[in-house]
C-alpha cells in the first residue's frame, strides 16, 4: 500500500472519532496535477495569441477524422467553406467586421481552411504535401493575426475587465461587475451591472474618476444607459484615440430615394448616423459655429440626390446659406414675404393631396419620381417666426398634418424656444433631433426635448464643430456624431451634378397651386420663385440667339432669364427637341443655326 493511500486511511479513522487530521501534501503525487492546471490556464490566458494554432490543430483532427469515416463529404465541405467565405466578405460588416480589409481576412482564412479540410478528408490528413501546407499556411495566415490592432485590443480590454473589481472599489462603485465587451475601431465598449442601490446617475458622476482609473485621456469615457433601459445596468464606451478629432470629407449621397435613411456623419464606433426621414419632421438646433450649416448642406447633398423628393426651402439670411444649392430647390425664399407665401401654398399642397388620397381610396402619399415627397428646409426659424408670425398657423398645420401626405418640414434654429417655435405644436411633432453644441444645460431640453439632459445627452459638452447627438425613434441613446464635410467646392459640383435629375412637383399639387392663384384674393399675391412666364421664354430665347459659338454657360442664362436651374434645363430640353437650341459643350447652349 502506497503512503499516500496510508495517509488518507489514517484520517478517516481520525475524523471517526471526531479528530481533525493534520493534512499534508505530498508534493511528488500532486505536482502532475498542478502542472496540468497551470498549463489550461496558460492556454486559456493566452487563448487570442494561441488560436491559430489551436485552429491548425482542429482541422488536423477533424480531417484525420473526417477521412476515416466520411471521406465522400469532401465536396460539400468545400461548397460550405466556399459559401460561408463569400458571406463573410460580403455582409462580415452584420458580425462586427467592419473594415473591408478584416472582411477579406476572414474570407481567405475561412476559404483556406475549409479547402485544406475537404483536401484531407478526401485524400487523408497525411497525403504530402497537405501537412507541410497546413503549418505553412497556418504560420503565413497567422501573421497578420498576431499583429492586428483590435486583437491585440481585445486582449487588453480582457485584462482590464479582469482588474474591474479593484478598479470599481476605487472609485466608488463597489459590486459593480462586468457582463460584455467589444472592441471597435476606436476604442471598445462594454455593459456592466451596478450593484443594490446604484443607478446610472452614481456611474456619470464617477467618469473623471473611471478615467484616472483606466488610464485614458480626458473625455474619452462614455457612459449612457443600455437599450433595455434597465436601472442596474449601464454602458461604459472608452475611446482609444478621439475618432472625431479632425474633419470627415463627405463621400457622397447615402441614399437615392427619401424612402432610405439619411447618413449625417459617423458615430464614434464608425458606425453611420442613418436617419429615415420620410413622414417624420426634423429640428436642427446648436449655437452659432457649432456646426449646424455644415449639417445642413448634409443634408441637402443627399436629399438633391433623391429623385423623388421635390425641395422648397427658406433662408431669410437673403439665402446666404442655402444659395449654393438654389440649381437643385424648386422654391428658395429668401423674405419673409417669399416664406409666408411659400408655407401658404405647402398647405394647399397637403390639402390637394389629402383630398386626391380620399378620392382614389390611399391612406399614405407613396413618393416615386412622378409623384415626389415634399420637403421643407427652413433655416433659422427663429427668425421666420419674428419676422413673418402669421406664418405660425401653416407650419403648425404642415407639422400636425403632412406626414401621411409626405410634407415634411425640415427647421433648423440656435434655440427652439416655445417663442421661436411659435404657440403651436411644431416642436412637439417633431420626431428626428439633432442637436449639435449648445451653450447652457438647459438648451439640451429645449432641442431634444425635456428630460432628455438627466438622461446622459449632454450637447452641451461637445466640443468640436459639427459634433452632434442624434434622437430619432431608432437612436434613442446617447451617442456622439460628427457630421461630414462639405467644403464649398463640394457643394457646387454636387449641386451642379444633381440639378438635371431634380423631379418637379406632381400634377395634382401643381395643378392645385395654380387653382389657389387664379382664385380671387384680398391682397396682392407675392412673386416668390423667378419668373416663368413669357417674358423668361423670350429672355431665353434672345439670349441664346446672342450667345457666341461656344455657347452660354447655365450660369449666365440663369442670370438672365431669372429662372431656376431644373426650370432652365426643362427649357433647353424643350428647345433642343423643337431644333431651337443646341448643346455645345457642357453646360454650354446657343440657338441653332436655322433658328428664327
Amino acid at each position: 500500500m502506497s503512503r499516500t493511500r496510508q495517509m488518507r486511511r489514517h484520517a478517516h479513522k481520525m475524523r471517526r472519532n471526531g479528530l481533525q487530521p493534520m493534512v499534508i501534501i505530498d508534493r511528488d503525487d500532486q505536482f502532475p496535477d498542478v502542472a496540468a492546471v497551470l498549463v489550461a490556464r496558460a492556454m486559456w490566458r493566452y487563448r487570442s495569441e494561441l488560436a491559430p494554432v489551436y485552429l491548425v490543430a482542429v482541422l488536423a483532427v477533424s480531417g484525420a477524422v473526417l477521412h476515416l469515416t466520411h471521406p465522400e463529404w469532401w465536396p460539400w465541405l468545400l461548397c460550405l467553406a466556399t459559401a460561408v467565405a463569400w458571406a463573410l466578405a460580403m455582409f462580415g460588416e452584420r458580425v462586427g467586421l467592419v473594415r473591408r480589409i478584416e472582411r477579406l481576412y476572414a474570407a481567405t482564412v475561412t476559404m483556406a481552411g475549409g479547402g485544406w479540410l475537404s483536401a484531407a478528408t478526401a485524400l487523408g490528413a497525411t497525403f504530402r504535401p497537405l501537412p507541410l501546407l497546413l503549418v505553412g499556411g497556418g504560420f503565413v495566415l497567422a501573421v497578420p493575426w498576431w499583429v492586428h490592432r483590435r486583437r491585440r485590443a481585445r486582449v487588453r480590454v480582457d485584462r482590464q475587465l479582469a482588474a474591474w473589481p479593484e478598479i470599481a472599489q476605487s472609485v466608488g462603485l463597489a459590486g459593480s461587475r462586468a457582463q460584455s465587451a467589444v472592441v471597435d475601431v476606436w476604442g471598445w465598449r462594454a455593459r456592466f451591472a451596478l450593484a443594490r442601490g446604484q443607478t446610472i446617475q452614481d456611474v456619470i458622476g464617477k467618469v473623471p474618476a473611471i478615467e484616472s482609473a483606466l488610464g485614458t485621456f480626458r473625455g474619452a469615457v462614455r457612459v449612457a444607459p443600455t437599450r433595455d433601459d434597465k436601472a442596474n445596468r449601464f454602458e461604459l464606451q472608452v475611446l482609444d484615440t478621439d475618432p472625431h478629432a479632425d474633419a470627415i470629407p463627405w463621400p457622397g449621397p447615402s441614399a437615392s430615394s427619401i424612402t432610405e435613411p439619411i447618413d449625417l456623419g459617423p458615430f464614434e464606433d464608425a458606425t453611420g448616423a442613418r436617419v429615415l426621414l420620410l413622414r417624420r419632421h426634423g429640428l436642427i438646433g446648436g449655437v452659432a459655429g457649432s456646426g449646424k450649416s455644415g449639417g445642413i448642406n448634409v443634408l441637402m447633398g443627399n436629399l438633391s440626390a433623391c429623385q423623388d423628393v421635390v425641395i422648397w426651402a427658406s433662408d431669410l439670411k437673403r439665402g446666404m446659406e442655402l444659395q449654393p444649392w438654389a440649381s437643385c430647390i424648386d422654391r428658395l425664399a429668401t423674405t419673409p414675404e417669399q416664406a409666408r407665401a411659400m408655407l401658404r401654398d405647402a398647405v394647399t399642397v397637403l390639402e390637394a393631396r389629402a383630398e386626391w388620397l380620399t378620392a382614389s381610396g390611399r391612406r399614405v402619399w407613396d413618393p416615386t419620381p412622378k409623384f415626389p415627397a415634399l420637403v421643407i428646409v427652413v433655416d433659422e426659424y427663429a427668425e421666420l417666426a419674428d419676422d413673418a408670425p402669421d406664418a405660425a398657423g401653416d407650419t403648425d398645420s404642415i407639422a400636425r398634418r403632412g406626414r401621411a401626405v409626405a410634407v415634411t418640414l425640415i427647421a433648423a434654429t440656435q434655440r427652439p424656444t416655445q417663442k421661436a417655435m411659435g404657440k403651436g405644436a411644431v416642436r412637439s411633432q417633431m420626431d428626428v433631433r439633432v442637436s449639435f453644441r449648445v451653450r447652457e444645460r438647459k438648451d439640451v431640453d429645449l432641442i431634444l426635448g425635456q428630460g432628455m439632459l438627466n438622461a446622459g445627452w449632454h450637447a452641451h459638452t461637445l466640443n468640436a464643430p459639427g459634433k452632434f447627438l442624434l434622437s430619432a425613434p431608432e437612436h434613442d441613446t446617447p451617442r456622439r456624431g460628427r457630421a461630414y464635410l462639405l467644403t464649398d467646392a463640394t457643394v457646387a459640383d454636387t449641386a451642379e451634378r444633381h440639378a438635371a435629375m431634380r423631379p418637379a412637383l406632381d400634377e395634382v399639387s401643381q395643378r392645385a397651386l395654380n387653382e389657389a392663384r387664379m382664385a380671387p384674393v384680398d391682397e396682392p399675391t407675392v412673386p416668390v420663385t423667378p419668373s416663368r412666364d413669357d417674358r423668361a421664354e423670350t429672355a431665353l430665347r434672345e439670349a441664346l440667339k446672342g450667345a457666341p459659338d461656344e455657347g452660354l454657360p447655365i450660369a449666365h442664362l440663369m442670370m438672365l432669364t431669372q429662372l431656376s436651374r431644373p426650370t432652365l434645363y426643362r427649357r433647353l430640353a424643350e428647345a433642343m427637341k423643337t431644333g431651337h437650341a443646341v448643346q455645345v459643350g457642357r453646360g454650354r447652349y446657343k440657338a441653332s443655326d436655322h433658328a428664327q
